[in-house]
């Protein structure tokens, strides 16, 4: 079931202040998670799912950006169902939902087996209790009783038993309530690499009234996942990407083959595979930046004059080029080409030189990538080994390497790719590869013949942005009184100035008058009044125009011609003529 996201109330923070759910992930539920801790099972899963959900709170606590994850409850069914967490919001809770994990830990493993009926009811009752707790909390925080009407939430139970046997359970004791505000129900089974195919379905396994009882107005899924710490991360992962289907993100436009002005129109979703580094506040940074060199290189203490040392990259592996997908790369790549620095003495630099050309070399005609590590520049100081990022080294016809930031395990997110089990269709086809001929084909790249309008951009940006009335360029001494004659012009502004003793000295000044800005006057002053005296730190000596060169007194009476300063009263500034 659909439910329309349009509205969104606003959720108290830590500090009490309302926060509004984020714009950017409009559509994303509250969560509930139900975990169901009964013997025999728990005893094996216990561990694997609470180092799981540590760490995937852990990151959910500390991304920056919009809030993914706006809401979350955990429920645990053991020898009775239990609201461990109340629904509170994650960012900024690290320390109580790390503590609910803890309690979530020390729930036995050992135990009395209880009946399927009596699981089935306790986990009936958990799901409505959590909606009931959801309905609850949105009317208390919420104005809007229509936005609270909008917004949905989303329950996975986690459990070991058969999944298609608590898909049951849930389907028929679910068939009669009022689901309006479940978006969906996941029902997530940790099975052991041993019971991988025990669970097919048979005709008599298929119970008769499954059409019936799937008419619950949700979707009701089934997701099997191995017994192991990463399967339950990605499970869990899959909370922080967008939860669309509202709306389709892209629209890619081809030409139409038929001369037909409206082009064709492939509608499209997109999916985020990994999680920027950006996104998460650690210093050092986790994956260092890419932006520029200085970035990369490691940050010292000391003076901003002070070199940098160069940044230290560990090779532990060789990688087939053909198996590297780039969807595990991510930020700007940055060459890398042999060292030239002037401190280096001419031998030491020349095997340098022939180190890295034969480094090129073996890579290309080997196809091969370079995998690299950065080892932390300082420890935590929480007592942890600190961060490690990691780069790939990638060769090219020329003596230079490419180096690329690539992804660790902790920031991938679940990313299953649709398989292309069948040919296209074929009017399809025929339609897809009538509006590709329409294009023009390169056979090599030129970035150079793409223009992004950037400059022009920038330009009228800029345009925009200038003051209004803006300033002319004045004199430093313009600022006077035009009633207070500048120091050095005594008498008619055609006065020539005198003549330096060390002319040669000024070779190649007389060409150049200091100006400044003259402010405009106050809107209390007339156009005829005076500007009043300039502030003491603001007087300077005259300026004087000096003759480089023993010419003729005709050149030089033309070189030191006298500025002529003159009161405009039509624009109320002073003009240099």
């Amino acid at each position: 079931m659909s439910i329309d996201n349009r509205k969104k109330p606003t959720c108290s923070s830590n500090s009490g202040n309302p926060v509004h759910w984020s714009s950017s992930f409009p559509r994303q539920p509250a969560r509930v998670l139900i975990v169901e801790a009964l013997p025999p099972w728990w005893s094996e899963t216990c561990t694997v799912l609470c180092d799981a959900l540590e760490n995937f709170l852990s990151l959910a606590c500390s991304l920056d950006g919009p809030c993914r994850i706006p809401l979350l409850s955990l429920y645990v069914i053991s020898r009775q169902q239990e609201c461990l967490l109340p629904f509170v919001q994650v960012r900024g809770n690290l320390a109580r939902l790390r503590s609910c994990v803890e309690e979530l830990r020390t729930i036995s493993g050992e135990g009395c087996i209880r009946g399927a009926a009596r699981g089935g009811e306790l986990l009936r009752q958990a799901v409505l209790d959590s909606l009931q707790q959801f309905k609850q909390y949105i009317r208390h925080i919420s104005t809007d009783k229509q936005a609270s009407n909008n917004i949905s939430v989303e329950v996975t139970v986690v459990t070991s038993q058969p999944g298609r046997g608590i898909v049951h359970q849930l389907e028929t004791g679910l068939k009669d309530t009022d689901l309006v505000s479940l978006k969906r129900l996941l029902v997530v089974q940790i099975y052991r690499a041993a019971d991988w195919g025990q669970e097919n379905p048979s005709p008599e396994a298929t119970h008769p009234e499954a059409e019936d009882s799937l008419m619950l107005g949700t979707e009701v899924d089934l997701q099997r996942v191995e017994n192991s710490t990463f399967a339950m991360e990605m499970v869990l992962k899959a909370w922080l990407q967008e939860q669309g289907g509202d709306r389709e993100h892209l629209h890619l436009l081809l030409p139409n083959p038929l001369d037909n002005p409206i082009p064709v129109c492939v509608k499209c979703d997109m999916q985020e595979c990994l999680i920027s580094p950006a996104l998460i506040p650690l210093n050092p940074n986790l994956g260092v930046k890419t932006e520029s060199v200085r970035d990369f290189l490691p940050v010292t203490k000391g003076s901003a004059n002070q070199s940098q040392p160069p940044r230290k990259l560990k090779a532990i592996k060789t990688l087939r080029a053909d198996g590297v997908c780039e969807s595990v790369l991510y930020g700007l790549p940055l060459v890398i080409r042999p060292t030239t620095c002037w401190q280096l003495d001419w031998d030491e630099m020349e095997t340098n030189h022939n180190l890295f050309h034969a480094l090129c070399s073996t890579l290309r005609s080997r196809d091969l990538f370079l995998l690299l590590q950065v080892e932390p520049a300082q420890r935590s100081t929480a007592g942890g080994s600190g961060v490690y990022s990691h780069y790939i080294v990638q060769p090219s016809p020329s003596l230079c390497l490419l180096l690329k930031p690539v992804v660790s395990r902790e920031l991938l997110l679940p990313c299953t790719l649709p398989s292309a089990t069948q040919e296209p269709a074929p009017n399809a086809m025929h339609s897809i590869q009538g509006c590709l001929t329409q294009l023009d084909e390169e056979c090599v790249f030129n970035p150079l013949s793409l223009s992004s309008n950037l400059y022009q951009h920038l330009k009228s940006r800029g345009l925009l942005s200038q003051p209004r009335y803006p300033y002319r360029l004045q004199p430093a001494a313009a600022h006077r009184d035009q009633s207070q004659p500048l120091e050095g012009l005594k008498g008619t502004a055609s006065r020539q100035p005198r003549q330096p003793q060390n002319h040669g000295r000024q070779l190649g000044m007389n060409n150049k008058v200091r100006a400044t800005v003259a402010p405009l006057p106050s809107s209390s002053h007339s156009s005829s009044s005076s500007l009043g005296p300039p502030p003491a730190k603001a007087s300077r000596p005259a300026l004087k125009l000096l003759s480089s060169s023993s010419s003729s007194s005709g050149s030089r009476r033309a070189l030191s011609a006298a500025l002529q300063v003159e009161h405009n009263d039509d624009e109320d500034s002073i003009v240099i003529q």
